[in-house]
């Protein structure tokens, strides 16, 4: 099994390790594996997010997180140079589906002010990818209705503005 670049893998089905955060902070992170699903979004409040299952691990991510079939991990704007306008880019939707996403929620943030790059969702239902885009407290509530329904489930979420 591969793991991000930083971590480290350990035998329990869902890999947790740690990966720092932009303001120095650790955080809790974990790897795919290919048997599970999307991990559930037990709590949200603004900069917090909470997953399961991850045997009650919360996920401090600031603000934002990357959540996919068998996994999460804190969600970096800086890898692929995202910014609240023009918004989400495909490359930030790559790894979901690398991760095997069949479906992707995508938030606009708590105050609906991340946009979505233009043509990104175009794209992506091009490609046979269902696309839901919302504001972030709806956005997860959606998330959590399509992995409970058996999907391979992919979220964004921008758990501030």
């Amino acid at each position: 099994m591969d793991t991000a670049p930083g971590t480290q893998a350990s035998n329990s089905p869902l890999t947790e390790a740690t990966a720092t955060a932009k303001d120095d902070t650790t955080v809790p992170t974990t790897t795919p594996t290919t048997s599970n699903p999307s991990p559930l979004i037990t709590s949200l409040s603004w900069g917090k997010i909470s997953i399961f299952p991850t045997h009650g691990l919360t996920l401090n991510t600031t603000k934002d997180i990357k959540l996919y079939p068998g996994g999460a991990r804190p969600w970096d704007w800086n890898e692929t140079g995202t910014r609240h306008k023009p918004g989400i880019q495909l490359a930030d939707v790559e790894e979901l589906l690398a991760h095997g996403a069949t479906v992707v929620v995508l938030s606009k943030g708590m105050q609906e002010r991340l946009e979505v790059a233009e043509g990104v969702v175009e794209r992506l239902e091009g490609r046979g990818v269902k696309v839901y885009v919302a504001e972030t407290k709806e956005a997860v509530r959606l998330y959590n209705e399509l992995v409970e329904g058996g999907n391979k489930v992919g979220g964004l979420v921008h758990s501030t503005c």
